[in-house]
């Protein structure tokens, strides 16, 4: 007679029968935690089982294996498996298929997030306008001859930049002095000895004051015009 569903030996039962495998104590109890079944009751429910022989099971050693009844099961014959076998490949076609299906969707989706929404075009135009209104006002401005930056606030900005870049003129030319003095007598080769000491030339790093006196030379130019 079967036990009930909802038994322990019922529980165990099924779930033999439903793996259809070899399986320990321990498989068994591992699988079946949900159904709040310790080891010991899994254990109980598969010795009554192979004891009622309703299940299988064989010993290795202090070890017992249990296994569904394959008497229970119908083997099917030649023709049944051909045909399994062509329902596998059908169902491996359709699935190829319907993936393909999915990761063309995937990608729609991906490219239609990647667009702007309306409200995101509605704010983003509002804001090019926005900037075009300004822009075009400063050039409205600029057209229409009007002065920007104060004479007196152009002399001075001219007046500093003039000034740091004579700075950068004397340290550079103090710099040199004092390095062809230290190094007049030296044995060892100039550029490995710069790069010990971890100096660095304005050409290094792709500048150097010529780049930036072209507003120097403007102001003395104008100075002789006048």
């Amino acid at each position: 007679m079967p036990p009930k569903p909802d038994s322990a030996e019922g529980i165990v039962l099924s779930f033999v029968d439903e793996q259809n495998r070899p399986l320990n104590s321990q498989n068994v109890a591992d699988a079946l935690q949900k159904y709040n079944l310790k080891k010991t009751a899994v254990q109980k429910a598969l010795d009554t089982l192979s004891d009622n022989g309703q299940i299988s099971f064989k010993e290795y050693g202090k070890q017992k294996i249990y296994l569904a009844r394959q008497d229970k099961f119908k083997i099917p014959n030649k023709e049944e498996l051909d045909q399994m076998k062509e329902d596998i490949r059908n169902l491996q076609d359709a699935l190829g298929i319907q993936k393909k299906a999915i990761t063309e969707v995937e990608a729609e989706i991906k490219a239609l997030q990647s667009n702007l929404t309306l409200e995101e075009i509605r704010t983003k135009e509002a804001e090019l306008l926005s900037e075009v209104d300004e822009m075009g006002s400063k050039l409205s401005k600029l057209l229409s001859g009007v002065v920007l930056v104060k004479p007196e606030d152009k002399k001075l900005i001219e007046g500093t930049y003039i000034e740091k870049i004579n700075h950068w003129k004397r340290r550079k030319r103090m710099f040199k002095e004092l390095w062809d003095a230290i190094t007049e007598n030296s044995p060892k080769d100039l550029k490995e000895f710069k790069e010990e000491l971890g100096l660095e030339y304005d050409e290094d790093i792709g500048v150097s004051f010529q780049m930036y006196g072209e507003l120097d030379n403007h102001s003395k130019k104008r100075k002789i015009a006048r």
